[in-house]
């Protein structure tokens, strides 16, 4: 088994020889901190928007070699999310930022397809089943919320155990739902492709460029330096998925999690058995949960959420690389489909997670000069990131529309460390002693379901 930073799909993908870093004074129209999906969407509609646009696009590693290289591949809508957008914002806007992402899924579609970008993006949509009693209970509140805005029956449709085992039959599954808009890709053939669409487009990308610093220096004005240049620009987007935990004016705003997954050998017979042959991506409902899909080869990539917290933006390589919880996540599969009990797992992978406290994304603007941002997307990024960027882009522009749901006038903020990281893990063990016993069918005792549940009396989502 290879097990190592950066996973499968950058290894499939054939990764990228790095572009040159950043030298002298540079000046730009905007200037992208972050070459992950958020940074470079946008710089993409920047120049859809502005052709003649100075981008200049800064990242720390290579563009794509982040999470956005390495994720699950899942190309979600935001339906899952309907019950927290109801409630945060009402249902208007809860309803177009929905139907907002789903434009955004079928636009990457479309670009991959007018790019010649070959990312195996295939629109099978999203299966959400339920293993639990108290996981039923989360299926019938994205139900209930889709039919309180009128999209029950199309854009999520319910599913009973039998539907929901047609499509993936897993002895632990109940019920669930499907999302028909959501897709599945290769999440590093999308970044590459993209990050050498926009280097073909005279975007100046400039990697191995760590940012040391921004300021702003005026109304229309920032300042943003690296080891070896200095940015001069009329705005700037900050685009740095859980890294943003690094910048001051937003480290309040997010915790760090991370996530991880283990991928199996080809096993096309099984996935004949089980019938798991239309490529729908699927998770449970758990807090944790757990998340799976199919390569066009017949592997099964496992994912869970569980995984360790971050101290600040104190990554530690744990993140990244965890042998027990890639351990716990392989037993999780087999407990899923024991029929793989004996497949090899050749690969095992791992990376941070950028958790907003409304566990929705997060678009805006600072309270002081023309520094725009996104974050937040909670393991949900791939399908949601094009959105941020139109949105980013407009922000960036001066065209903004701050409507839009994502765009939150109010974000909820996070306790400072250690406080964060000391309470985050109490919650973790409890979370995941709950949906243990859950599993097991028995109840969670007083002190956990209080443990569990302190979280939300603070204002903070745990869960979708």
């Amino acid at each position: 088994m290879e097990h190592d930073a950066h996973g499968y799909w950058l290894q499939e993908a054939g990764g990228a020889e790095p572009v040159a870093p950043a030298t002298g004074d540079l000046d730009a129209d905007v200037v992208v901190l972050g070459g992950g999906y958020t940074g470079m969407w946008t710089a993409w509609q920047l120049l859809e928007r502005a052709p003649d646009a100075r981008v200049v696009v800064l990242e720390a590693d290579v563009c794509g070699h982040g999470p956005s290289g390495r994720n699950g591949g899942f190309c979600e809508t935001l339906w899952s999310n309907l019950p927290s957008l109801r409630e945060r914002f009402g249902d208007e806007r809860a309803l177009a930022a929905c139907e907002a992402s789903s434009d955004s899924v079928r636009a990457i579609g479309a670009w991959c397809e007018a790019e010649g970008v070959d990312a195996w993006f295939r629109r099978s949509g999203f299966v959400m089943a339920s293993t639990t009693e108290a996981q039923d209970a989360v299926v019938d509140g994205i139900l209930e919320a889709a039919a309180g805005v009128g999209a029950l029956g199309s854009r999520v449709i319910a599913l009973d155990g039998a539907a929901v085992r047609a499509r993936c039959d897993s002895p632990r599954f109940r019920r669930g739902l499907l999302v028909p808009d959501d897709a599945t890709l290769q999440p590093a053939r999308l970044a590459l492709g993209l990050r050498r669409r926009l280097i073909d487009r005279g975007v100046a990308v400039h990697e191995h460029s760590r940012v040391r610093g921004l300021r702003v220096a005026g109304p229309t004005a920032v300042v943003v330096e690296t080891a070896s240049a200095r940015v001069r620009a009329k705005a700037a987007v900050v685009a740095l998925n859980a890294a943003t935990r690094g910048v001051r004016p937003l480290r309040s705003r997010l915790s760090v999690t991370s996530s991880h997954i283990v991928l199996t050998e080809p096993v096309p017979e099984l996935l004949e058995a089980i019938g798991w042959t239309d490529g729908e991506s699927v998770t449970d409902a758990r807090t944790f949960l757990h998340y799976f899909r199919t390569t066009p080869d017949g592997r099964v990539a496992f994912g869970w959420g569980g995984g360790r917290l971050a101290y600040g933006a104190r990554l530690r390589g744990r993140i990244e690389v965890d042998p027990h919880v890639a351990g716990v996540t392989h037993r999780h599969l087999v407990d899923y489909f024991p029929a793989l009990a004996g497949a090899r797992i050749t690969h095992a992978w791992g990376g941070p997670i950028d958790v907003a406290p409304s566990h929705l994304p997060q678009v805006g603007t600072l309270d002081d000069g023309p520094v725009h941002y996104a974050f937040g997307f909670t393991g949900n990024g791939v399908g949601p990131s094009h959105l941020a960027g139109q949105v980013l882009a407009a922000l960036a522009l001066g065209e903004g529309d701050r409507s839009l749901a994502l765009v939150d006038p109010a974000p909820f903020r996070v306790p400072p460390e250690p406080l964060a990281w000391a309470g985050g893990n109490i919650v973790r063990s409890a979370l995941l002693r709950a949906e243990r016993l859950q599993a097991e069918g028995r109840r969670p005792d007083p002190l956990t379901r209080a443990v569990c549940a302190a979280p939300r009396a603070l204002g903070i989502h745990v869960g979708r």
